[in-house]
């Protein structure tokens, strides 16, 4: 699927927007297939929950993940 994504990173929590059509103000980020989605959620936070990510991606279009920066 092909994914843009908006990553905005500040020094308490990091904002990923993924979306799988264009937009002006995101990044391509490539034609990726399910296990390269998986490897990416597990990169951005790895006590994530994988699957149902992947689904609500697949899905709706879009995921916005909200991580907040562990001390």
């Amino acid at each position: 699927m092909k994914i843009w994504i908006s990553d905005t990173q500040t020094p308490t929590h990091r904002l990923v927007r993924l979306n799988c059509e264009e937009h002006s103000d995101y990044v391509y980020l490539g034609d990726l297939d399910d296990d390269a989605v998986r490897n990416f959620f597990v990169e951005i936070k790895d006590d994530m929950d994988v699957e149902k990510n992947l689904k609500l991606l697949k899905y709706y279009g879009y995921l916005h993940l909200f991580v907040i920066a562990k001390k």
